[in-house]
């Protein structure tokens, strides 16, 4: 523990005495830093307090001189232990109090002397004392015997713990805090809270007696219920076909099924209206051939329920597709001995194994309608659900902010007892079918009648998906989709021309943008999934204080609509003590926190797969926990690891509701461009860029799958005889 603690100490103060306390405008390696940095005009933590005045940043001081006095003066385990926590989490709490109470002129929260001028955002300095103190805090933690004692799970919680708060509840707090604002601005209470929150118009149910519209929250938890459903049973059939059956055409399958993660924001609305919108393909050829009227059914539930299940299936698919795989044919072969034929094995074996997976995809599904707010908005009519209520509320002709609080609060209420519900359904029953003994057998193929259903759920669907897409493909290469069908390749040449004359220059409108989404999707995909799934095996695998909670609040940034996640960014981050709007790293994290539920929700499934007489083995053999979880848990997770990344890199490209209020002149994104020429009625541009990002987003992903490769669980992984 000393030596863990010695070195976390080390680290904090050397960003306390050395590094810049404040955020500087030039980059690290920037030769102007380092000339500033020599002249002594970037002061430290430590220089601040002492030839500065700021007697505030005394409260780092506290705990690290505390704790290195602890830590030498005091040898039993356990009373050191307890001072080291007490110390360094005074030092870390009162630095963090500082830095919120003590803000620019103008601004200040504190009267206090010499607080007059207040303080500027946090840098580099701020950040290695924070991380020193709160790393000495849970090793600390884990020298009481927490966490089995070990410093690496402690200090695991502890990061996950401090950046959910800091990412999470910190932003989301600026908004929600509005639904407590009184009508008349003079100040907040519960007097008008409560009967906003239970309004009829959020939450009538005329319509489930067709008396009339049903509220926003009425609609939204029957789309959301109805898409996860529909997304849930698609993803199975699909996930039973690439697994248990031979079907030829797995490839061609496996791209149609993932495509529409892929694609950018509005263009499935959009096609969907040109192929059955009053004027669409679909609509005049039923309407010429079979004389019947053409009707606006399209803008309303049914039109958003089928848009929503052909973006979200693919989600369904890439979280069960490792959970179908994990069901060990040893219980299947089993289950047969007994005399059961293939639907009974897979009705009562191989299904109920599959539990957390159809959990946890359903959950996803859920949240995902709950939170969408593009389809809605192309399709939904008359339909009014919680997420464009809250975009109108926001971004409106008369902005009520606290109109779209209290939307926000129910939303996360749909999504709180969706998550309840979903717990209590797994339960606390055993789904191990992956352990450490030999397994050399071939899982059971469907039966007949089970075979035919996927088939006649999945080829389908998936032929719909392949319409779909021809008809973003086509609309990229005429002039004027729906009107001019005049074969063209003006579109990608005004997005993506190169000038060859005076070298390679990219002169297109739209590379700039292109260039800074594939960089900021790099970054954040892979943190995204380490992240995600740190987090999936702290909840698996490990037992502390407040776990249920912890697991929900890891939800919270995926229920949230998009536009209120980017919202309360700007609210919270753009002033100091954490100053991050019009840089790169505000959009690396908000899609970090805002997609890592997707590898927390797969890493869960596919984890509570795995025998914990695994761990144990490693433990026995005398890895710790970072060796075995390295070593032994992350090879057996290829398919989540696979998972996370591609929907992470994915949404990183074609997220816009978080990001169009996050981007600015030097970083900005492809769906802002998108969007921006939707706006100005330049649709060619538009599907051009759309096609263009489909096809480097499916080399992407092709390239994951192939460089993470397949799961071998057994020796073989192919089918029984059929």
């Amino acid at each position: 523990m000393k030596t863990t603690t010695a070195l976390w100490l080390v680290l904090g103060l050397a960003g306390y005495v050395l590094l810049p306390w404040y955020e500087t405008d030039a980059g690290l390696l920037d030769p102007a830093f380092l000339a500033s940095y020599v002249r002594g005009e970037l002061p430290s933590g430590l220089a601040q307090l002492l030839f500065h005045g700021h007697w505030w940043l005394a409260a780092p001081l506290i705990g690290f001189a505390g704790s290195l006095a602890v830590l030498l003066a005091v040898k039993a385990q356990r009373p050191a232990a307890l001072g080291l926590v007490a110390f360094a989490a005074a030092g870390l709490t009162l630095t963090a109090m500082q830095g919120l109470l003590i803000i620019p002129s103008g601004a200040r929260v504190l009267s206090l002397p010499g607080t007059a001028a207040g303080q500027g955002s946090m840098g580099l300095g701020a950040l290695l004392t924070f991380c020193g103190l709160l790393f000495t805090v849970t090793t600390g933690i884990s020298g009481l015997g927490k966490g089995r004692g070990d410093a690496f799970v402690c200090g695991l919680i502890g990061a996950i713990f401090a950046s959910v708060g800091v990412f999470v509840f910190y932003p989301v707090s600026h908004v929600l805090l509005r639904a407590f604002e009184l009508r008349d601005k003079t100040g907040y209470g519960l007097s008008e809270f409560l009967p906003r929150l239970l309004s009829s118009d959020i939450w009538g149910a005329k319509c489930l007696v067709f008396a009339g519209p049903c509220g926003s929250g009425t609609n939204s938890l029957i789309l959301a219920l109805m898409t996860g459903l529909g997304t849930t049973v698609l993803g199975l059939a699909f996930a039973l076909i690439f697994t248990r059956t031979n079907f030829k055409a797995k490839g061609l399958l496996r791209v149609l099924t993932i495509i529409p993660i892929i694609t950018p924001p509005f263009v499935i609305g959009l096609a969907l209206i040109l192929l059955f919108g009053r004027s669409g393909t679909v609509t005049n050829l039923l309407a010429d051939v079979f004389e019947m009227e053409r009707t606006r059914w399209l803008y309303g539930f049914w039109g958003v329920y089928l848009a929503q299940v052909l973006s979200f299936t693919p989600i369904a698919f890439l979280v069960l597709i490792g959970v179908v795989e994990g069901v060990s044919p040893s219980m299947e072969e089993a289950s047969q001995t007994l005399d059961a034929d293939r639907w009974q094995t897979f009705r009562y074996v191989s299904l109920p194994l599959m539990r957390p997976g159809l959990a946890n995809a359903f959950l996803l599904g859920f949240i995902e309608s709950l939170a969408d707010f593009g389809n809605p908005l192309v399709l939904g009519g008359n339909f009014n659900v919680l997420s464009t209520e809250i975009y109108f509320a926001i971004v409106g002709a008369v902005a009520d902010p606290a109109r779209a609080a209290i939307l926000s609060i129910a939303l996360l209420f749909l999504t709180l007892g969706v998550f309840l519900v979903q717990r209590r359904w797994v339960g606390t029953k055993s789904y191990t079918t992956v352990t450490g003994k030999a397994d050399s057998g071939r899982h059971a193929a469907l039966n007949p009648g089970l075979r035919t259903a996927c088939y006649a759920l999945a080829l389908p669907w998936a032929a719909f998906t392949a319409v779909v897409y021809s008809m973003i493909a086509f609309g990229s290469l005429v002039k004027l989709w729906g009107y001019d069908h005049t074969f063209t390749l003006a579109h990608y040449a005004r997005a993506f021309a190169i000038d060859l004359g005076n070298g390679l220059r990219f002169t297109g409108s739209a590379w700039d943008s292109f260039f800074t989404t594939l960089g900021i999707a790099a970054i954040s995909a892979p943190l995204t999934a380490l992240i995600g799934l740190a987090t999936a095996y702290l909840l698996v695998r490990q037992r502390f204080f407040g776990k249920a909670a912890f697991e929900f609040s890891t939800m919270l940034s995926f229920a949230i609509p998009g536009t209120v996640i980017g919202v309360a960014y700007v609210l919270a981050f753009n002033f100091p003590p954490i100053e991050l709007t019009g840089t790169a790293i505000i959009l690396v994290i908000v899609f970090i926190f805002r997609n890592m539920p997707v590898g927390v929700r797969g890493g869960i499934a596919a984890m509570s797969q795995l025998d914990k007489s695994l761990d144990e083995a490693s433990t026995m053999l005398g890895a710790n926990s970072f060796t075995t979880a390295r070593r032994v848990l992350a090879p057996l997770l290829g398919p989540a690891i696979l998972a996370a990344v591609t929907y992470s890199f994915v949404r990183s490209i074609t997220s816009v509701s978080a990001v169009i209020f996050l981007v600015s002149a030097r970083h900005n994104m492809a769906t802002s461009f998108i969007v921006g020429r939707v706006e100005n009625g330049d649709f060619g541009v538009a599907i051009a860029y759309s096609a263009v990002l489909i096809l480097t987003m499916l080399a992407a992903i092709l390239t994951l799958q192939f460089a993470i490769g397949q799961r071998r669980l057994r020796r073989t992984n192919r089918l029984e005889a059929a």
